[in-house]
């Protein structure tokens, strides 16, 4: 059968299918990251029962699909005195709700020969507080050779728990053996869903999309269109075309994104495109006027620019549309404003400006939007939170009931990039002072003295509580990613902190700061704050253990420029590129042997991996096989020869999987065969930002340009680097 998408539903006699809503409140499974085998599987068969996995993993059919690029292959024997079991689980990722709404379980199913009802597998559900079903018979035929709808009423499922089963809470699907009839069967699942059902309609009263545009790169084809508000929208159908006439479809985009990369692989292929909106009875519009476009070769600084606007993009039409402040993680939850992050993409956005991938003004016009929004959001002694609701600017309490007030780390990565931007935006013009008063009011207003706790304090502490005051009672202890609050709070105007508690907290050597540093770097090495190791051959003066994972020597690094100076421990530019060098030597090395690592897959940094998130560095057992694409593409003013290889590698080999809509996703380990499918906002700022700061120190000329920074710098004893 070919790889034809909808068309394959029109052969359907009307089916009952399902009505809009949420998209990720509805889809279970529609497509697989990985082309080979879908990670969030598993499954085993006790002979002489046979199932068909690979690696563990139930296959990935490429050829045929319900709605492309993919579908699963459920591959089976069931024999007398075997058994065998698949399950498939919820591609979850963080912060994700898990809220599925609807009555009624939606598989569709494909067979080339053809599956009787008393042919079919039984399937049992699970749910993320551990409670699950009793398992029941899948019924109904699968006609061959064509798609069918299989449901199942959800209250056909009786729990089978301790605690009852809630359809609502689903994270697994699990196929079962039945009928031992000896014979191998196939079956093709696709778009599996939890929802209501309604008849099957052939058309959508929905209209042809606008807009579509095509744009060639190396090794993709970027397509865009305009955005549709249309509450029938489920879903975008992308068709490609190499001769302009005959079109297959080759991806679904889900309704939020306007935008989709097409992964060629080679340069020099030329296609043409057109798009369909798609309703949530797989109901189709008109196709879009089309649009064609051809890969071609790119030179490194090419490469660059394009790798800095796609990352661009996730502050730009990634953003919440009322605070224009950006989203902790895409997909995820679509009002919840991560405060440090957004610092990052206020200094992506001055990038934009600069790169011409938006004009000044509506960067100025994001810039006022974004500065209301902060006005008038929750604020506990001028510090922010680290998560707010992009709809009112409430706190959102993520941590748990201590986590409901200031976050002063978080508050000062958002300083830096609002300083900056007040920085780059130095005319006369009204418009622009009128933003500089603005952004000097909320830089005026953090109470970095409040965050000493007590006027005699050594440190600065992380967070505080309206209603636990300082029961978290984090101390700021370094050498970590916190240096930029210790600058910002003795540079303040208004509400300073002296110029001591540089070194009795940042690098204070206290005992417990050193217990502190040893607990955290589970060494000896950097514990008084001064490290003095050799590892691989490179000397490492500050940091603890080999100089921890990479965000260390960015996050604060984004706008404060540590050239060719140093404090009395080291110059932090030498320094920090000593960490990244260390990493890069670790990777290959490769002490765990992962696949993959090598002088062009480098870079340890936290990300989200296979398990949760992490803060991978260069240890052996904290590092388990992932690499996040922002470690080494963050380093690029650091390592810039070794950071091209990295890119390069990323995006021409691992392209495929690794390159989307908003650049590079979060991470991956290929010894898992995972790709995150999230963008993550702490991580997609500093590539694009430290890649403009190696260019042209953009950014680090616009913060460093703000008044108060070199005179802060210069009492805490900062001087002229001689070396």
């Amino acid at each position: 059968m070919s790889n034809r998408l909808l068309a394959a539903v029109l052969l359907l006699s009307p089916l009952p299918v399902w009505a809009e809503s949420s998209y990720y409140h509805h889809v279970f499974f529609d497509t697989s990251q990985t082309p080979d085998r879908y990670y969030y599987s598993s499954g085993e068969a006790f002979g002489p029962s046979t199932l068909a996995l690979d690696h563990g993993k139930l296959p990935v059919d490429r050829e045929i699909f319900f709605t492309p690029p993919n579908a699963l292959r459920l591959r089976w024997k069931s024999s007398p005195g075997g058994d065998w079991d698949a399950e498939i689980r919820l591609d979850r990722w963080r912060n994700q709700e898990i809220d599925f709404e609807g009555d009624h379980l939606v598989l569709a199913c494909y067979s080339a020969k053809g599956i009787s009802s008393d042919q079919m597998p039984r399937v049992q559900l699970s749910d993320t507080a551990g409670g699950f079903t009793e398992s029941l018979k899948l019924s109904g035929a699968v006609p061959a050779g064509h798609w069918a709808q299989i449901t199942v009423p959800l209250r056909a499922f009786t729990s089978h728990s301790s605690s009852q089963f809630d359809p609502r809470l689903l994270q697994t699907i699990t196929f079962l053996q039945d009928r031992a009839d000896g014979v191998e069967h196939t079956l093709t699942l696709d778009e599996i869903r939890i929802d209501r059902l309604r008849p099957l309609t052939r058309t959508a009263a929905l209209k042809a999309p606008q807009g579509l545009r095509a744009k060639g790169y190396e090794r993709h084809i970027d397509l865009s269109w305009n955005a549709d508000t249309s509450t029938e929208l489920e879903r975008w159908v992308i068709s490609r075309s190499a001769d302009g006439a005959n079109f297959t479809p080759i991806a679904i985009q889900e309704p939020r994104f306007h935008r989709y990369e097409d992964f060629i692989g080679e340069t020099d292929q030329k296609f043409t495109y057109k798009i369909a909106a798609s309703n949530a009875s797989y109901g189709l519009s008109p196709l879009s006027d089309p649009a064609t476009a051809a890969t071609r070769a790119m030179s490194d600084d090419e490469l660059l620019t394009m790798v800095q606007e796609a990352n661009f993009r996730y502050y730009w039409e990634g953003a919440h549309p009322n605070a224009g402040m950006a989203l902790e993680n895409i997909p995820g939850d679509e009002n919840m404003i991560a405060t440090g992050s957004s610092g990052f993409g206020i200094m992506a956005i001055l990038v934009g400006v600069e790169r011409g991938f938006i004009t000044r003004q509506q960067g100025l016009d994001r810039m006022n939007r974004i500065a209301g929004f902060l006005e008038k959001a929750d604020r506990f002694h001028g510090a922010w939170p680290h998560f707010m609701d992009g709809r009112t600017g409430k706190i959102i309490p993520l941590f748990g009931k201590y986590d409901d007030g200031g976050d002063l780390v978080e508050t000062a990565f958002l300083i830096q990039g609002l300083l900056a931007a007040r920085g780059y935006y130095n005319a006369a013009a009204p418009a622009e002072k009128d933003l500089r008063a603005k952004l000097t009011h909320l830089w005026e207003t953090v109470e970095w003295d409040w965050y000493r706790q007590s006027p005699d304090s050594k440190y600065l502490y992380w967070h505080w509580s309206p209603d636990y005051a300082w029961h978290i009672s984090h101390k700021l202890i370094g050498f970590n990613e916190t240096m930029i609050v210790y600058l910002l709070a003795i540079a303040s105007p208004t509400h300073p902190v002296p110029a001591s508690l540089y070194y009795t907290g940042w690098a204070g050597r206290a005992p417990e700061a050193q217990e502190y540093r040893k607990g955290w770097g589970g060494s000896e090495n950097g514990s008084h704050y001064t490290n003095g190791g050799t590892f691989y051959g490179i000397k490492l003066d500050v940091g603890v253990n080999t100089g921890g994972p990479l965000f260390f020597t960015q996050y604060s690094f984004l706008g404060f420029d540590p050239r060719g100076i140093r404090d009395r421990f080291t110059d932090y530019f030498s320094n920090n590129r000593n960490i990244a060098r260390i990493n890069l030597a670790y990777c290959v090395a490769n002490p765990n042997q992962f696949p993959g690592y090598g002088g062009e897959e480098w870079g340890l940094t936290a990300s989200d991996d296979p398990w949760g998130y992490s803060a991978h560095e260069p240890i052996a057992d904290r590092d388990n096989g992932t690499i996040a694409p922002t470690g080494a593409l963050a380093a690029f003013p650091y390592t810039p020869a070794a950071s091209m290889d990295a890119l390069r590698y990323d995006y021409r080999t691992l392209g495929p999987q690794l390159w989307g809509v908003y650049g590079f996703h979060d991470a991956f380990n290929l010894k898992e065969d995972w790709f995150a499918r999230i963008f993550m906002a702490l991580d997609q700022g500093p590539i694009t930002v430290m890649i403009e700061n190696y260019r042209s120190s953009l950014v680090w000329n616009a913060f460093m340009s703000n008044p108060e920074i070199r005179p802060a710098l210069a009492r805490i004893g900062f001087e002229k680097d001689s070396q």
